[in-house]
């Protein structure tokens, strides 16, 4: 690419924020060219606004420290200065929603990490191997905005990407009934041991909303566009428990399943292996290469071993075996801020500028 498309980072101060200042440092397609951030923040320099709250291992990226945060409610202001947005904002689901569509009445495409539009008909919830044909309903939800270029586009619940991939790979089985309980990384509630310390030698068994989430949004996923709407499928049926545990990052979670047509263990172990989506196809720079990775070892996948697996953009699988109330049961591993949140967002947009749909203004 000759030149490279100017982004915003809308909400670039906190943990989910800081991802994405990361994995933009040096992104072959994409450079980040603005930081908006409440106001509390705008007029500071990116490394003053972060000063004491950086959660990252990773030191800040030399090319961001010097651009002064702007007032994200600046919406004009901050959208004149960047050909997209990614959005990642902490506040009131209505305010989220009015923030986004604001963004993309100015002509902007917001790549949203925030939950507000996950249920918003024509504003599709992309997981980008798994469902990038729901990318078909921007053109109704341009109209709609009145906007030619705007759009919103939003990234699923982090804690499904353990378990749904794997599943997705299966859905020719047609998949009936799904139990999923997982054990989520403290970083998920944008938090680390330092600003948490409850959490060490502790497990928490809720976290609000998440099995809600985790249970109505694969299928979602799964649904299919009708007069311009995204509509839910009506299968599989699946029952989650999410607990939240002591781990830095990665969400790993214990699946049963059975389904309609049961398939045997060696040709669910060969969907997996041989699963590709659109992002190996195009070769879009954060995909990897191998999606879903199969552990024949009976102790993995393990969090803190597996969750980096090919950059963190991976999804691991492990234990597959016959269940005596099920058909079959397994353990499922994702990056919950990488695949889970910032990087799944840049994915997205990857896709999105493969597609066309993301272009210079």
């Amino acid at each position: 690419m000759a030149q490279k498309l100017k982004v915003g980072i809308v909400g670039g101060t906190g943990m989910v924020g800081q991802r994405f200042v990361q994995l933009l440092d040096g992104h072959p397609w994409f450079q980040v060219t603005a930081i908006a951030a409440s106001s509390s923040s705008a007029g500071k320099t990116y490394e003053e606004s972060v000063q004491g709250r950086w959660k990252l291992s990773s030191p800040i990226p030399d090319a961001v420290k010097g651009i002064v945060v702007q007032d994200a409610s600046k919406v004009e202001e901050v959208a004149s200065a960047v050909d997209f947005i990614f959005c990642a904002v902490d506040m009131k689901k209505n305010e989220i929603q009015a923030l986004e569509e604001a963004y993309a009445k100015t002509g902007t495409p917001v790549i949203s990490n925030n939950s507000a539009h996950r249920w918003t008909p024509d504003i599709p919830m992309i997981i980008p191997e798994i469902n990038p044909g729901h990318m078909d309903v921007i053109a109704a939800q341009r109209k709609r905005l009145g906007t030619s270029t705007g759009f919103i586009a939003v990234k699923p619940n982090c804690s499904i990407q353990s378990y749904v991939p794997a599943l997705h790979a299966l859905l020719d089985f047609k998949p009936t009934t799904v139990v999923a309980s997982t054990y989520q990384a403290i970083s998920g509630a944008g938090k680390n041991f330092t600003d948490w310390p409850e959490m060490l030698d502790n497990v928490i068994p809720y976290i609000g909303g998440e099995e809600e989430k985790s249970e109505q949004e694969p299928l979602r996923i799964w649904g299919s566009i009708v007069n311009n709407e995204i509509v839910k499928a009506s299968a599989p049926l699946i029952t989650t428990q999410c607990i939240r545990v002591p781990v830095t990052d990665g969400h790993l979670a214990t699946v049963f399943v059975s389904f309609e047509k049961k398939p045997s263990k060696e040709e669910i172990l060969a969907r997996w292996q041989q699963f590709k989506g659109r992002p190996q196809e195009l070769g879009l720079p954060s995909a990897p290469k191998q999606f879903i990775t199969y552990f024949e070892e009976e102790n993995r996948p393990q969090t803190k071993l597996d969750r980096d697996i090919e950059r963190g953009m991976g999804v691991s699988a492990g234990r597959l075996r016959e269940d005596s109330l099920y058909d079959f049961k397994f353990v499922g591993l994702s990056h919950n801020t990488l695949r889970g949140a910032a990087g799944g967002a840049v994915l997205i947009a990857e896709l999105l500028k493969a597609e066309g749909y993301i272009q210079a203004k």
